[in-house]
C-alpha cells in the first residue's frame, strides 16, 4: 500500500532559529491528530538540516534534503554528497525540482546521474518533473512529462522503485497563484501511473506515491487530495506557515 505524503520544500528560506521554531511548531501541531499511513516531510536549507533533524527526533516529521551532487566526493565547491547527508541522518533527497532545472540548468541526463547515485547509496528520491505553461497551451504536456520520466527514471530496475517517490509539478502553477484543477491533477497523475505500469508492472505502479506540486493551499488541498491517483503534495510557500501546513496535512 503506497503512503500518503505531505512534503514541505522550504527552499532558500529560514535562518537557524526560524528553522528550529518551524519544526517545533509543526511537531506540536500534528500531535493533535492521527497520521495513519501518512508521512510528513520537511526540506530545510543545507545549513539547517542537522539542527532540524535533531529537533524532529522522536516525532512524525522526517527531514529531507533539497538537492545533492551526483559524485561521491571531489573538487566540487559548494556541493553536498549523499555520504554527507547520510552522516547527519538524512535519508531522502529531492531531485529535479523545476527551479534546479530552469535556474541552475540541470538536464535530464544530469538528473539521471543524481538518481543513480542516490539509489546506489540507498537513499529515497523524491523525483520532480512537469511541464511549462507553453507546453500546456500547445497540448504537449503529456509528451514532456513522459520524456522527463523516461530520461530520469526509466533506466532503473523495478526493485529500485522502492526508493522512488514522484512529484508532478505543473511549472506554470508554482509561485504564480495558478493551480491545476483537481481534475487536471488527476488526469496527469493517472497518466503517470499508467506510464509506470506499462514500463514495469502493476505492482510498481500501484505502490509508487505520486505527489502534486503546484500551489497547494489549505483552500484547495481537500479537493486535490481527494483524487484517486493524488497521494499528497510537495508544498512550497504554504509549508513555511505552521497553520497552513497543518491544515494541508489534515486534508490528506
Amino acid at each position: 500500500m503506497r503512503s500518503k505524503i505531505v512534503a514541505g520544500n522550504w527552499k532558500m528560506n529560514n535562518d537557524a532559529k526560524e528553522t528550529k521554531n518551524l519544526v517545533k511548531g509543526i511537531r506540536k501541531a500534528i500531535k493533535r491528530f492521527p497520521l495513519a499511513n501518512t508521512r510528513v516531510l520537511v526540506a530545510p536549507a543545507f545549513v539547517n538540516l542537522r539542527s532540524a533533524n535533531k529537533k524532529a527526533k522522536k516525532s512524525n516529521i522526517e527531514v529531507v534534503a533539497q538537492n545533492m551532487h551526483q559524485e561521491n566526493s571531489g573538487a566540487f565547491t559548494g556541493e553536498i554528497s549523499a555520504d554527507m547527508l547520510q552522516s547527519i541522518g538524512i535519508k531522502t533527497v529531492i531531485i529535479g525540482h523545476s527551479e534546479r532545472r530552469s535556474i541552475f540548468g540541470e538536464t535530464d541526463e544530469l538528473l539521471a546521474q543524481k538518481v543513480n547515485q542516490a539509489i546506489e547509496k540507498e537513499m529515497e528520491v523524491i523525483f520532480c518533473f512537469g511541464e511549462q505553461l507553453e507546453d500546456r497551451k500547445t497540448d504537449n504536456h503529456f509528451t514532456i512529462v513522459q520524456y522527463q520520466l523516461e530520461k530520469g527514471l526509466f533506466h532503473l530496475e523495478a526493485i529500485a522503485w522502492n526508493q522512488i517517490v514522484l512529484a508532478y509539478e505543473p511549472v506554470w502553477a508554482i509561485g504564480t497563484g495558478e493551480t491545476a484543477s483537481p481534475e487536471q491533477a488527476q488526469e496527469m497523475h493517472a497518466f503517470i501511473r499508467k506510464l509506470v505500469q506499462e514500463k514495469y508492472n502493476t505492482s510498481v505502479a500501484d505502490n509508487t506515491s505520486i505527489l502534486y506540486g503546484g500551489s497547494v493551499k489549505p483552500s484547495n488541498a481537500n479537493k486535490i487530495f481527494s483524487k484517486e491517483d493524488v497521494d499528497g503534495g510537495l508544498i512550497g510557500g504554504a509549508s513555511l506557515n505552521i497553520e497552513d501546513f497543518t491544515e494541508i496535512i489534515k486534508a490528506i
